[in-house]
């Protein structure tokens, strides 16, 4: 098992958080087509390497930044959304 770390409660075992999204996935204004919707719904990166990814720990209901390597899992950093922690 993995263990993550909350930027709030610490290291927890992985089975305690859950995956939101790419972090650098951003939401197109409101004259955007209907093919940059459709990017936006439906396509991911799915990068090899370095990502930075929104995660949510279900203990704390509080969402972070999480900076992993999709490929090793090693994760560089947990960060919180609002820039503290």
């Amino acid at each position: 098992m993995q263990l993550f770390t909350c930027p709030f409660c610490g290291p927890r075992p992985e089975t305690e958080f859950h995956f939101g999204g790419d972090a650098d996935n951003d939401r197109p204004g409101a004259e955007a087509s209907d093919a940059s919707w459709t990017d936006y719904l439906f396509f991911r990166h799915n990068r090899k390497g370095p990502a930075r990814e929104i995660w949510m720990h279900l203990s704390c209901r509080e969402a972070f930044l999480m900076e992993r390597d999709t490929v090793t899992h090693t994760v560089t950093a947990t960060l919180a959304l609002g820039g503290e922690a």
